[in-house]
């Protein structure tokens, strides 16, 4: 995809109808020749929308107006390559544990839980939030611990095997090329800079998770998943359904790395049972599981597809936002 069609396709179809902010930043970006230019000289997978308008948030630069924006950034192109080149989009969205939850409630108890890709790992804690679903009559339930720092709201389409609680887990890690470590202030304020701005729930959401988990901080292991994964299989515990999951991870790897990692995955057993898989990533991301679709994309919206061992159960929101059952 050419740079400025990649910033189009983030300001119309991710950022509109979330951060206006970002959707007019978008836009600008990319009808600009001399931005576009300098964004052409950063590897190509450093050119992300959210990670170079991140960058420029990060070490201070102005992102409520373009002719600002655009003056400051080019002034500073050296800070922000800089910033761009160290750091990568760890988005860590605790709203996808919303998508994730009932596909997790269903499997056999006590879980063990990998998640690849996991940032600081706040996804790791889906039974230590609280969740509100609501159908399209408006009706809502809620489950999870009362007095969790965390709400998460999700609307559906009202045929969402919605647990009565959320699942047991005994046991918790995490993969990252790069992890976060959730006591590090500045870590956690680059985490807090890849929200977009005007999304206020999701930076209350976010700090919420880091004191929780800054409280019992998660298992995390850096390296590469074909690497690291088949050794925490093998610590999971005995007598645990071991979870392998992973949500919006598959965008960071071409398309021989990706059938690499669902073929390692599928292969993994623990305890003489196969590894279950939910992958939780944007429709066309994993062929497997879009073919297994029987029903069409929605119109205009950015679609997530949630799976287990390949099989799609849900259309979702990226940010875990909505959730629509399929099965």
């Amino acid at each position: 995809m050419e740079t400025a069609e990649w910033y189009r396709f983030f300001a119309e179809r991710e950022a509109r109808g979330h951060s206006p902010v970002y959707e007019a930043l978008g836009l600008a970006v990319a009808a600009d020749p001399g931005l576009l230019e300098l964004i052409d000289g950063l590897p190509e997978p450093k050119r992300q929308p959210n990670l170079l308008l991140a960058a420029v948030r990060f070490i201070g630069g102005p992102y409520d107006d373009f002719g600002r924006f655009r003056a400051w950034t080019v002034r500073h192109w050296d800070r922000v390559r800089e910033t761009v080149l160290a750091r990568r989009t760890q988005t860590n969205e605790t709203g996808r544990c919303a998508s994730l939850l009932p596909v997790l409630a269903a499997l056999p108890r006590p879980l063990a839980l990998i998640e690849v890709g996991a940032s600081a790992g706040l996804c790791l804690y889906p039974d230590r939030y609280r969740y509100r679903y609501d159908d399209p009559a408006g009706r809502g339930r809620e489950i999870g611990p009362a007095a969790s720092p965390v709400l998460l709201t999700c609307r559906t389409n009202g045929r969402v095997p919605v647990p009565d609680h959320p699942p047991e887990i005994v046991w918790r890690a995490g993969i990252d090329l790069d992890p976060v470590d959730v006591r590090d202030d500045e870590a956690v304020r680059w985490l807090e800079c890849l929200v977009w701005p005007g999304q206020d729930d999701r930076l209350a959401r976010l700090r919420g998770a880091v004191r929780m988990a800054r409280a019992d901080p998660p298992r995390l292991v850096r390296g590469d998943a074909s690497a690291a994964l088949p050794g925490l299989v093998a610590a999971a515990p005995a007598g645990t359904t071991v979870v392998v999951f992973h949500s919006a991870v598959m965008p960071y790897l071409d398309a021989g790395a990706r059938n690499r990692f669902v073929a390692l995955v599928r292969g993994l057993r623990a305890h003489d049972m196969p590894v279950r898989w939910i992958s939780n990533e944007g429709a066309p991301r994993l062929p497997l599981v879009l073919a297994g679709l029987t029903t069409g994309l929605p119109e205009g919206r950015l679609t997530f597809l949630t799976a287990l061992d390949g099989r799609p159960l849900a259309m979702t929101g990226p940010h875990g936002e909505w959730l629509d059952w399929l099965a």
